[in-house]
């Protein structure tokens, strides 16, 4: 469909409009806005007074705008039903490898959990309740996800965070946590070492095609040697180009 009507190009602005407030963290100013996406500022100012009050965007004490409440719902939602399409997928790869799979996205400058799979025969299983929201730099699914990223893009994101450390194994420098993203594009896949919660280690593949989505195996210690996690790769990657394939298609 052509974007020069003015409906559609109205529509297609406003989601540019809230991918870019997604993309600064959640709050941006107006002039960073016509900045970011290129559009005059008042054609910027036109659309977020229309998506503020339909309820999508909020404006804050402080004249910047953040993300409004109504797309909690459409999150939700959003995040159930991604969870059921992926479920065989990540139940899959918990056949194959006998520890616990998670699924999780990029919602701003956080990860949450939005689908696990456990298995049945691990008396010490890990247990990472869905919906839950932690800062992307003591995870390997953030590491994941942000691997594909402009440095200067993470540093930004870190910066809003604060990398706050989660064990004594946490990254909690910009630089450190760069070089651990440029180890984890050359071996294609990411780690958390205790980075999270001591005792657990885990290995997450990002999700192709730009969803922002990655699936992670996490264990205990004991159980996620060097050697399981190399063999849980190309499984986790097998899930991770199939869950793609869901979102093509359902897309």
């Amino acid at each position: 469909m052509a974007k020069a009507g003015g409906g559609v190009q109205s529509l297609d602005r406003a989601f540019a409009i809230l991918e870019t407030i997604a993309d600064a963290g959640g709050v941006i100013t107006l002039s960073q806005l016509a900045s970011d996406t290129g559009l005059p500022l008042p054609t910027i100012h036109r659309l977020v007074r229309t998506l503020v009050d339909l309820g999508y965007v909020r404006q804050e004490p402080n004249r910047q705008y953040s993300l409004g409440p109504r797309l909690i719902r459409l999150g939700e939602t959003t995040s159930r039903r991604l969870a059921t399409w992926a479920r065989p997928h990540l139940a899959e790869v918990v056949s194959t490898l006998g520890e616990s799979v998670n699924l999780a996205m990029l919602d701003g400058d956080q990860i949450v959990y939005v689908g696990q799979v456990m298995p049945s025969q691990n008396s010490m299983r890990m247990f990472t309740e869905v919906g839950r929201r932690v800062d992307p730099h003591t995870t390997a699914v953030g590491k994941a996800i942000l691997a594909g990223d402009d440095e200067d893009d993470v540093r930004a994101l870190l910066r809003r965070t604060g990398m706050e450390g989660r064990t004594t194994h946490s990254l909690v420098t910009a630089d450190d946590f760069v070089a651990e993203l440029r180890q984890t594009r050359e071996r294609g896949y990411a780690l958390d070492n205790e980075e999270q919660e001591l005792g657990v280690r885990c290995v997450a593949v990002a999700v192709p095609g730009g969803s922002r989505l990655a699936i992670s195996m996490s264990g205990p210690l004991p159980r996620m040697g060097d050697d399981v996690v190399d063999h849980a790769v190309a499984p986790l990657r097998a899930a991770a180009d199939a869950i793609a394939d869901e979102l093509r298609t359902r897309g």
